[in-house]
């Protein structure tokens, strides 16, 4: 049958999952702008994009990175 099709949109609660963090975590992600999402439907249900989720994962390396090497951790 094959790999089932990856979601392109997500959750707060799947990406909190994801990230092994809480949903109100998310929710101040997307509050702060950090985490860009989506408000869809009658009752405004956020969603964030996967390649979203991706670009920010990506990004909390790089900022993990550049405060290694200024010794902030």
């Amino acid at each position: 049958m094959g790999q089932p099709r990856a979601l392109r949109f997500l959750t707060l609660q799947q990406v909190a999952d994801e990230l092994n963090t809480k949903h109100n975590t998310i929710r101040a992600l997307i509050a702060s702008g950090d985490l860009p999402a989506i408000q869809i439907g009658g009752r405004g249900q956020w969603r964030i994009e996967r390649t979203k989720l991706e670009d920010y994962i990506t990004g909390a390396y790089a900022k993990a990175r550049t405060d290694l090497a200024n010794g902030e951790v």
